[in-house]
């Protein structure tokens, strides 16, 4: 009989998987980089921490499980930090913001 944690798993990797994807799309839908950059930086923090939260059941406690959480808590500061480091590259080299009517790019 299947184990109780390993559902759990199981429900948090597939959940990480889906925001996954909901960051692929997000980055392929959206028409420029200021709003590419919204599914890229949230979806994708989102998932990579279910993701890890699914391996460190899946794990128990030990040091492997600690050592994923701080890889979770650098996570959730290095990706938004990223990702305002690109709004601010491209806004400082001129990149314009898509405007209803504008062609996409």
């Amino acid at each position: 009989m299947m184990e109780i944690r390993t559902v759990i798993t199981g429900i948090f990797l597939a959940a990480g998987c889906f925001f996954f994807l909901v960051a692929a799309l997000g980055v392929l839908r959206f028409p420029d980089v200021y709003s590419r950059m919204h599914p890229a930086g949230k979806t994708d923090t989102l998932g990579q921490a279910l993701s890890f939260m699914g391996l460190m059941i899946y794990e128990g406690f030990n040091l492997i499980s600690v050592k994923m959480l701080f890889i979770i808590l650098f996570m959730f500061i290095a990706n938004p930090v990223a990702t305002h480091a690109l709004g601010k590259a491209a806004f400082v080299a001129g990149v314009k913001p898509w405007q209803k009517g504008d062609e996409r790019r």
